[in-house]
């Protein structure tokens, strides 16, 4: 049973004190009819007589009453226990789990404490027996961002998953940088088409940012393309929508960024935003030349768009040289505001893709795990944090409000949690490029308010945008969104000027 943890994390957390709810009174026991005799029969035993009645002589004078027992519907139940209560009794009930280091500790962040660097480790995700996604290069630190560390050939094992036509899919491992700007690496696919280009210019690239969603290596795009279809591993979203079908069916090659880089930190928009666009330098950088003036433009749904608008909101600082190559970028389902996500996504049944993703940011931003309880320690050091999103939206069926995994109260408007809003939202920065932004009308877990503040925001700034609202919450909202954003991104990439809606 590879899932046992599952259910067994599930009754731990059951096993909480719940919520008192107050009862009507039970109703009184009927009295047992009397048993007819059977002739032949002996009499079958009846009740033991009553006791009698005390002698109020023999208790003497000044002896007290027997006390009368309540009725059971008169019983007081317990109060009902706050949450600061069930985080009390959490961290009573449950230890800590033992932290122990890995044996080669893999590029901590600087200025922890030594019990948080310890648990930031541990919370890593484990290696998947590949060195092209689990070795840190040495020297990171000396090579600029983009430059290209490793390239290899994996067409036997990614052209049948792709289903079209390639020439050639090589993967690339190249030199990023993480939240705090400190070096780190991160990995791609680039996928040719085997017809030759036969537009003006050089052939385009379409940036296809996946909807990864996940805490575990096995889980990213390039991991099936190298290691074949896996039930346990591969996102359906890789394929649905078709968008690297259709974009090599047009003539354009794709790249598929691995942008939760190697700690595996989902919806973090600055380690995704560094890998896209360094993923975008190392094909212009690759020896053969042939993408070196090629136009790139970027496409995102969901967790995709995470990694799009922290891309577009980067380029003017982390990759000026960028701003004329990449010629746009759509992204619809976007969520860009993650204060509104923890009122919308928070103790229903999208808290297991929330919890996820605060953990995902966690592991860049370790500060969030310090606030974890000892019952999301052992989550967070359990083979849950190698699974995909197929694995982890189960929890969300308990609907379990964040405050369960915390040993802070409310900690989803405490400091910590303020300030990651206020960093993740990029609120001051412009995109230096053309924006295509839509959203499910009838969005629920990802409201359209945050995509149409988003819009609102860059047109303030300057910047150039159009906004669609289409029906549909999340699903039906990224299929009927679709058409449009692909018709938007195919006309940047021949080279039609974007049109400017603010």
């Amino acid at each position: 049973m590879r899932n046992w943890w599952i259910p067994a994390a599930a009754i731990l957390i059951l096993s909480a004190p719940a919520t008192a709810v107050a009862q009507p009174p039970l109703p009184a026991i009927p009295a047992l009819p009397a048993l007819p005799a059977i002739a032949g029969l002996p009499g079958l035993p009846g009740p033991p007589p009553p006791d009698p009645p005390p002698d109020p002589v023999a208790a003497g004078p000044n002896s007290d009453p027997a006390p009368e027992l309540p009725a059971l519907g008169q019983l007081p139940l317990p109060q009902a226990p706050n949450l600061p209560d069930v985080q009390r009794w959490i961290d009573q009930v449950i230890p800590p789990p033992p932290i122990v280091a890995p044996p080669a500790p893999v590029a901590s962040l600087p200025g922890l404490s030594p019990e948080l660097a310890r648990l930031q480790e541990a919370v890593l995700p484990a290696a998947v027996g590949d060195p092209f996604f689990d070795a840190w290069p040495d020297g990171l630190a000396d090579q600029a961002p983009g430059a290209v560390i490793e390239v290899r050939d994996v067409t036997g094992t990614a052209a049948p998953l792709l289903t079209v036509p390639v020439r050639q899919v090589l993967q690339l491992k190249f030199r990023t940088t993480d939240a705090h700007d400190g070096p780190s690496f991160a990995t791609a696919s680039l996928v040719v088409p085997a017809a030759p280009w036969t537009g003006a210019g050089a052939r385009p690239v379409v940036v296809n940012n996946l909807p990864i969603d996940a805490l575990g290596r096995a889980c990213t795009p390039s991991y099936s393309l190298a290691h074949g279809f896996s039930a346990d591993h591969t996102n359906f979203t890789d394929y649905l929508p078709p968008t690297t079908q259709l974009a090599v069916l047009r003539g354009y090659a794709v790249l598929v960024p691995d942008h939760e880089g190697p700690r595996m930190a989902y919806a973090e928009p600055y380690v995704a935003g560094h890998a896209v666009l360094d993923a975008v330098r190392a094909v212009r950088q690759l020896p053969s030349g042939e993408f070196a003036d090629s136009r790139f433009g970027m496409t995102g749904y969901s967790g995709g768009a995470i990694a799009t608008r922290g891309a577009v909101a980067l380029i003017g600082s982390y990759a000026p040289e960028l701003a004329g190559v990449v010629v746009g970028a759509a992204l619809g389902g976007v969520p860009a505001d993650y204060e509104l996500l923890s009122r919308s996504m928070n103790a229903n049944l999208a808290s297991g893709v929330f919890m996820a993703a605060v953990f995902g940011i966690g592991r860049e931003r370790p500060e969030i795990l310090g606030e974890m309880n000892n019952l999301a320690q052992w989550a967070a050091t359990s083979p849950l944090k190698d699974t995909c999103t197929s694995v982890f939206v189960l929890p969300g069926l308990l609907m379990l409000p964040i405050d369960v995994a915390a040993d802070v109260p409310d900690p989803l408007h405490g400091e910590v949690a303020t300030e990651i809003y206020r960093i993740t939202a990029m609120a001051d920065m412009k995109s230096a490029v053309p924006l295509y932004i839509y959203n499910g009308e009838q969005e629920f877990w990802i409201p359209s308010a945050g995509a149409r503040n988003l819009y609102s925001q860059q047109c303030a700034m300057g910047a150039a945008a159009e906004y669609r609202s289409v029906p549909g919450e999340h699903i039906i909202g990224m299929i009927t969104g679709y058409p449009g954003a692909m018709d938007w991104l195919d006309q940047r990439l021949q080279g039609v000027s974007a049109p400017n809606e603010c």
